[in-house]
């Protein structure tokens, strides 16, 4: 596995792919691709069905994200023309309100709905619990964890915290470089200098009001995910420690 370094994201053998076909480019290219990018997918973009089929001669993929307002095929019949070929994942868009188009996106066999505008974090953790979900169906069935019996953990491609209760947050390239960083001490302090030299190339350059912001945006966004009290703490005159229960 590669380094990460500042904002970047490096694959891992376990990126999942995901197909965005959105006609709108500005959407697709300026939003959506890199926005999943940063939270640890490997993504290809298609304005038009027919550009998503020839992209699925060559390549393969494990979720899909569809608009459903298209120019050439509209998504509810793209989706259903993929899950008759495929048990891939399917995540709808649409800008449209009205009940309808939701409920025939999944009689048709999607897995997800989201209203646009869609908030790419909202989107990559869509697409990351689907991932779970996929591979669990796929396997023999692993016995089910009891709500807070289980500690804080990363799941197996380090692209989400998982909580005691379950709850999960999808993570940036650096929250994820921070909390490995923490994780793999197992409850140990990590000096500030260490951290910072997991975040970038130059540790003189960087600014250190940045990991204390990465920290405080951690914790507010463990809050508001519902997962709990994020176990971050700071170690006074050292760095900070991970307590993952």
């Amino acid at each position: 596995m590669q380094t990460i370094r500042g904002d970047q994201v490096c694959d891992t053998p376990r990126s999942r792919r995901v197909a965005v076909l959105e006609d709108d480019p500005d959407l697709r290219e300026g939003i959506l691709l890199p926005g999943l990018r940063d939270f640890g997918f490997t993504v290809s973009g298609a304005g038009t069905a027919a550009d998503l089929y020839r992209q699925m001669i060559s390549h393969s993929f494990d979720m899909v994200v569809l608009d459903i307002g298209l120019p050439d095929e509209d998504g509810l019949t793209v989706a259903r023309h993929l899950r008759q070929l495929s048990d891939m994942g399917i995540v709808m868009l649409t800008g449209s309100r009205g009940k309808n188009n939701h409920v025939r996106a999944l009689q048709i066999g999607a897995d997800s709905y989201l209203p646009k505008p869609v908030d790419v974090e909202v989107l990559a953790a869509t697409l990351h619990s689907l991932s779970r979900r996929m591979a669990t169906a796929r396997s023999d069935g692993a016995a089910s964890s009891t709500p807070g019996t289980t500690p804080w953990r990363l799941d197996s491609d380090g692209w989400c915290l998982i909580g005691p209760t379950g709850g999960v947050l999808a993570l940036t390239a650096p929250e994820r470089g921070l909390l490995q960083a923490l994780m793999t001490a197992n409850g140990q302090p990590v000096a500030r200098e260490t951290l910072i030299a997991t975040l970038c190339n130059d540790v003189y350059a960087f600014d250190p009001h940045r990991l204390e912001m990465l920290v405080y945006r951690l914790r507010r966004k463990a809050t508001e995910a519902g997962a709990g009290t994020l176990p971050l703490l700071t170690s006074r005159g050292s760095g900070y420690l991970f307590v993952a229960g």
